[in-house]
């Protein structure tokens, strides 16, 4: 039955789902639309909302784009791809194959939300090396299912957010300790249960033999090599690009600085630490700064998707929050809670405005206002209400092309490839976060 389903979607979004920019075009109009009709704002003023925030989120299309680009690099170092190799090995059949990357990929996830992304689809490439007869379009769809693990996990923003002092949140309902919304029976349940739930589905997801589409063997090419062999007529100048000293110098001086930042402010993986991390490691591991800078090179040509379509999701975003639109759907759904609806209509009003906000942060900023007072009028507990926000964004991942960006551009597929499958995990998978929040 799953199998069907599956199928299904595939073949339907095939025939409906645009390329991800013309999504992203299509969801400004509607959010257009929605923010003239459902709110007080003139045409005028909405048009310099959006434009006010169209370059809002440039900082943070940097950090995807170097996430991406040092994540790639990192992966294509001989040491890392022998140990993507040797894990790989694990797999000997196509059965096996998709449950080892999505078993993988959510725990990646449920680490670091950025090094689950990258890890993840480099994984499914090396699987899809060893292990003929799969279908390559499943292996980055279980991949990028792992990404429904994140919020549960060591880096989810609004648990992290919510913790933090000077959050948006504090005057009103105080700080909300990590003990209330990551480390909960509840959370536990949610996030085991993903883990083990992921790996079965897309087993029961596999196409028959006849309909599997094999990965193009082009995709699975080793890049040319990064090393460059210098000879004894070689200048000055590029013994120091070669220079194997430099790339160590530079490596310490990142670890230092992380070693002094955990000790002084804990241990806490936000995506710059993750990123620093990746730059640092890479440059040992390819040996030379030249040597890393070709391999950037060559992961970077993946990025276009990241760097044109941020910006319409930050003017929407600006739209969304500015206009007060972002409020009215969540004054929706929380005007017709009581204390035992409550997580439930949070969960579903935050996967509605995931679609045009789709950021952890985002989701604190224009819902918390709305969702944690209220929380607190009804008696409602704070933190699973927090996390109601954070699952319901996470969920609606797997049907917003957003977050698969990055993913995508590493496995060498298109969203439309995957999204099928997606869809179908998004449809089990929000059992698992209603029995969560409901059973603990």
């Amino acid at each position: 039955m799953i199998q069907r389903i599956s199928q299904f979607f595939t073949g339907v979004v095939h025939r409906i789902l645009p390329d991800p920019l013309i999504f992203a075009i299509l969801l400004t109009v509607v959010t257009f639309v929605l923010a003239f009709s459902l709110t007080p704002q003139s045409p005028e003023a909405l048009v310099l909302m959006w434009g006010s925030g169209f370059w809002n989120l440039l900082a943070f299309a940097m950090q995807m784009v170097l996430i991406l680009v040092t994540g790639h690099a990192l992966a294509s170092s001989g040491p890392v791809k022998r140990m993507l190799v040797a894990l790989a090995g694990c797999a000997r059949t196509p059965g096996q194959a998709v449950m080892l990357v999505a078993f993988v990929g959510a725990i990646a996830c449920a680490i670091n939300w950025g090094f689950g992304l990258v890890l993840g689809a480099m994984f499914s490439r090396e699987v899809a090396r060893r292990v003929r007869g799969t279908d390559y379009r499943l292996l980055v769809a279980a991949a990028y299912m792992g990404f429904l693990t994140w919020h549960g996990g060591l880096s989810g923003s609004v648990p992290l957010v919510a913790a933090t002092k000077g959050n948006p949140m504090e005057k009103a309902v105080g700080l909300i300790p990590v003990s209330q919304t990551i480390f909960t029976g509840y959370n536990a349940f949610i996030t085991l249960g993903l883990i083990v739930l992921l790996p079965i589905l897309v087993r029961l997801m596999m196409p028959k033999p006849e309909d599997v589409v094999s990965v193009d063997p082009a995709l699975l090419e080793d890049p040319p090599s990064v090393e460059r062999k210098l000879g004894p007529d070689a200048t000055f100048a590029e013994r120091i690009e070669e220079s194997r000293a430099l790339s160590l110098l530079v490596a310490a001086l990142c670890f230092v600085f992380i070693g002094i930042r955990f000790h002084t402010k804990g241990f806490a993986l936000d995506i710059d630490t993750v990123n620093l991390v990746f730059l640092a490691a890479g440059l040992v591991l390819h040996k030379t700064p030249m040597a890393y800078a070709r391999a950037v090179a060559g992961a970077a040509k993946g990025a276009s998707g990241i760097m044109i379509q941020f910006p319409f999701y930050a003017g929407i975003q600006a739209l969304m929050d500015h206009s007060g639109l972002a409020g009215v759907i969540t004054k929706w759904f929380v005007d017709i809670a009581n204390v035992h609806t409550f997580p439930l209509l949070v969960f579903l009003s935050s996967a509605v405005i995931n679609f045009a906000v789709p950021s952890g942060g985002g989701h604190w900023v224009v819902q918390g206002p709305f969702v944690m007072p209220a929380a607190q009028a009804l008696g409602a507990d704070l933190g699973k209400s927090a996390m109601a926000i954070a699952y319901g964004e996470a969920w609606t991942n797997m049907a917003q092309p957003f977050w698969a960006l990055p993913a995508l551009a590493i496995a060498g597929l298109g969203v439309r490839d995957i999204m099928g499958y997606c869809v179908t995990t998004l449809l089990f998978s929000g059992v698992v976060f209603v029995a969560g929040m409901y059973l603990f």
